[in-house]
């Protein structure tokens, strides 16, 4: 591995920050309002009783955290991060292991640490740190991305933070550290061949899995089949969004003016299921804006990976892609019941500032790569 000479974070002096990446900036942005917005719809009725906005405020607090982090991450040399690739790796599987001790239970699972009355799930900036891991160790490899020992090793090194989150038990982060790796493996050009296999017998051992989860895992999953098996227990959740989904229309019943969360019949409405909240307030015009402006993020993100200098560079664009693309058709999916409810957030939209942070810092990171690649033409 050649040696880093280029400063660790670059100044707003240095002739880098000519390479900012200004849509990219302004789409990141429009989705962060579009989050604080919803956020203050889905909580309306709640804020009116006390007089106050809680979750609004802490949606604003940490959209400018994690817009200053951002900038910070945005200055740091991304090739440093192959240097330090080992002690992250260290950090993740250090902070799941503290979760799963120490961590306290939201909705059944032990996920978050409490630290002066404010959450932190280790597991939404594992997935970030993750990426900059599985990037190091297949740029690193590139001659011989094809090999059966590149393929196992790649899936070694993720398997053990996979499985810590699998543990908590948190199933929709474990399947979101999958999708990152074949995403990955995919792009780089890991054997197609050898990947169908893995693939194959993962698809064999699903039964295996699905048999170690908790009963209400269990059911959660399989209510998208048929909802109507559990309608006031396991589905009531689903079958309510679908009513919120079908009510909103093309136009939707307006800001704050949702019926079924507005009157409590929709639980987690701000943050799992908060593109319920959208499809009702905003209906099928508002849903597909939204859906619109993470097509408009994606391919700008794709679009740097593809102008970067170097594999560490396009690894690093194709792992955050893939993470907010996994992430957003199986969020909208499970909401109007074509994927299982597995508790994956909506990135920048869903209430949670420890996922807002993390995928900020992680288009930080790739703003860095901007920076340091030739200028899209386009």
């Amino acid at each position: 591995m050649s040696t880093v000479t280029a400063p660790f974070v670059a100044t707003g002096r240095q002739r880098t920050w000519r390479g900012f990446d200004l849509q990219l900036l302004v789409y990141l942005f429009l989705l962060v309002v579009f989050g604080v917005v919803m956020s203050f719809s889905a909580t309306y009725g709640a804020a009116a009783e006390t007089g106050a906005l809680p979750q609004t405020v802490k949606t604003l607090i940490w959209s400018a955290i994690g817009l200053a982090c951002f900038f910070v991450a945005a200055s740091v040399d991304y090739h440093w991060l192959a240097t330090f690739s080992a002690p992250i790796y260290l950090v993740v599987l250090g902070m799941l292991t503290l979760t799963m001790v120490i961590g306290t239970h939201v909705f059944g699972a032990q996920m978050s640490i409490s630290v002066a009355g404010l959450d932190f799930q280790f597991s939404e900036i594992s997935k970030v740190l993750m990426v900059v891991v599985l990037a190091t160790f297949l740029a690193g490899r590139a001659g011989g991305i094809s090999r059966l020992s590149t393929i196992l090793g790649a899936g070694l090194l993720m398997a053990l933070p996979m499985l810590l989150v699998y543990r908590q038990p948190d199933l929709g982060t474990a399947l979101v550290f999958v999708a990152i790796l074949v995403g990955m493996l995919f792009i780089s050009g890991a054997s197609i061949g050898w990947m169908g296999l893995f693939g194959g017998a993962a698809v064999g051992a699903a039964p295996l899995v699905i048999n170690a989860l908790h009963d209400y895992q269990r059911q959660r999953l399989f209510c998208f089949l048929d909802p109507g098996i559990d309608p006031q227990g396991a589905c009531y959740q689903l079958i309510q969004s679908l009513h919120a989904v079908g009510s909103g229309g093309w136009l939707g019943q307006g800001l704050t003016a949702g019926r079924e969360h507005q009157l409590g019949y929709l639980p987690v409405q701000s943050t799992d299921f908060i593109f319920t909240v959208v499809a009702e307030e905003l209906g099928f015009v508002g849903g597909a804006l939204l859906l619109g402006l993470f097509g408009l993020l994606l391919w700008r993100v794709l679009l740097i990976g593809w102008r970067a200098h170097d594999g560490l560079g396009r690894l690093i664009a194709t792992g955050l892609a893939t993470t907010i693309l996994f992430q957003v058709l199986v969020n909208v999916g499970m909401v109007i019941g074509l994927m299982p409810v597995t508790g994956i957030p909506l990135p920048f939209i869903t209430y949670g500032g420890s996922s807002m942070v993390s995928l900020l810092i992680g288009m930080g990171l790739l703003q860095s790569v901007r920076m340091r690649s030739d200028p899209p033409t386009f």
